[in-house]
């Protein structure tokens, strides 16, 4: 069953966030959007590459009211650890989510079976707790951050203007589409 179009379950967790650890819980998640950042384990290869991609873009997606929440299976202490020692995280500023128990990993049907590690995956909550987009890369593929800014544009672009579609490569101040008998066989 997908997760497309669902609420959220509920979860609490410790974070690291801005040096301290702090309590995060699903009601966190209300009124703003999310994009809660899955990726296997701290201390790995590819995971540092995008986590730090998306350390770039964090102050453009708070502009856009935007919270990050990344999400491994370790603790919020390895993720501290993990910040002291490297560089490329220790630019990180949004939520790093301790998620040993696996809660949360179950709970957006991202746990790599017989693993105990999260999948490579991305999901966008809109300000209703709603999931509007998710994308789940192999193990070897990291994802950009660009390109999530761009669908994070379309995702709100398509909630402010109810009857509007953005198509593909749709870039933010370029035209949309309104879907009706009109267009049908035309595009």
């Amino acid at each position: 069953m997908s997760l497309m179009n669902t609420e959220i379950l509920p979860f609490e967790t410790t974070a690291f966030k801005s040096g301290e650890f702090v309590e995060v819980s699903d009601a966190d998640v209300r009124g703003k959007w999310a994009i809660f950042f899955f990726y296997p384990a701290d201390f790995t290869f590819v995971c540092p590459t995008e986590l730090g991609d998306l350390a770039d873009h964090y102050e453009e997606l708070k502009k856009l009211d935007v919270e990050v929440f990344s999400v491994s299976t370790d603790t919020h202490f390895v993720h501290k650890a993990w910040h002291d020692a490297s560089d490329t995280i220790g630019k990180i500023d949004y939520y790093m989510l301790g998620d040993a128990n696996g809660v949360i990993t179950n709970n957006f049907q991202n746990m790599r079976p017989g693993a105990g590690l999260a999948d490579r995956a991305t999901f966008l909550v809109d300000p209703d707790g709603v999931i509007q987009y998710i994308e789940t890369t192999a193990e070897g593929i990291g994802r950009s951050a660009s390109e999530l800014m761009r669908k994070v544009k379309a995702a709100q672009y398509v909630r402010n203007h109810p009857g509007e579609v953005c198509p593909a490569k749709w870039e933010e101040g370029e035209g949309t589409l309104k879907p009706g008998l009109d267009l049908v066989g035309k595009i």
